[in-house]
Order: structure tokens, then C-alpha cells, then sequence
């Protein structure tokens, strides 16, 4: 990735994280956080990565961020009017954690059965 690519991904999150903290005011979304944003090379469209806290509600917090996503769009062209293009917000759930979290588990699993069996 180029050096601009990741200067406005890096910006897109700070500006998107700012957004989330002081606009969006909706109790329903929870803790949501910003974890990652990947800008495509022509700047159209930002894969926006997101943490939520409340893992059995994952799915209707990503569809209430879709369906604001215009005010979000809106909210970035105010404060980023030095970028020529706003890109097309595309927002993931970050499933990053709970692969940290299952493959601790086994690790934790192995260890217990050395442990075990050493005895």
C-alpha cells in the first residue's frame, strides 16, 4: 500500500472513530469501535473494519450502521474537504478477536493435556 493510501486510511479512522464517539447517538449501537480501514487504490471505496463489544447483537448493530451510513458519508465530507472523493463506506465486523480468543483456548487446551499427562 502506498504511502497516501495509508495516510488516508489512518485519517478515514481517526475522522470515523471521532464520528462514532460524537455523533452517533443511538444506545442501540453499544461500544462499537474502529479497527481497521482499507482504502481501495482509486480512493472510491474504504472497507471500514469494526469491533463490536456485544457479540450476540453483531449482526443488527453492522445493519443499523448500514442504514445510517449516509449520515456517516455526510459527517466525513464536512470535515475531510481537502479529500476530492469521499469513498463508499463499506463497514465488516472485525472477527479478528475471536480468532485470538478460539486459538488461546486451544493453546490452553494442549497445555492442560501436557500438563496431564506429565503427572
Amino acid at each position: 500500500m502506498s504511502v497516501r493510501l495509508e495516510k488516508i486510511s489512518s485519517l478515514l479512522k481517526e475522522e470515523l472513530s471521532l464520528i462514532f464517539l460524537n455523533k452517533v447517538q443511538d444506545p442501540d449501537l453499544g461500544l462499537v469501535t474502529i479497527t481497521n480501514v482499507k482504502v481501495s487504490p482509486d480512493i472510491r471505496q474504504a472497507k471500514v473494519y469494526i469491533s463490536v463489544y456485544d457479540k450476540e447483537n453483531r449482526e443488527s448493530v453492522l445493519k443499523k450502521i448500514d442504514d445510517i451510513k449516509g449520515l456517516i458519508k455526510g459527517e466525513l465530507g464536512q470535515k475531510l474537504k481537502r479529500l476530492r472523493y469521499i469513498p463508499e463506506l463499506i463497514f465488516f465486523i472485525d472477527d479478528t478477536l475471536d480468532y485470538v480468543e478460539k486459538m488461546e483456548g486451544l493453546f490452553k487446551k494442549i497445555h492442560d493435556n501436557d500438563n496431564k499427562e506429565s503427572e
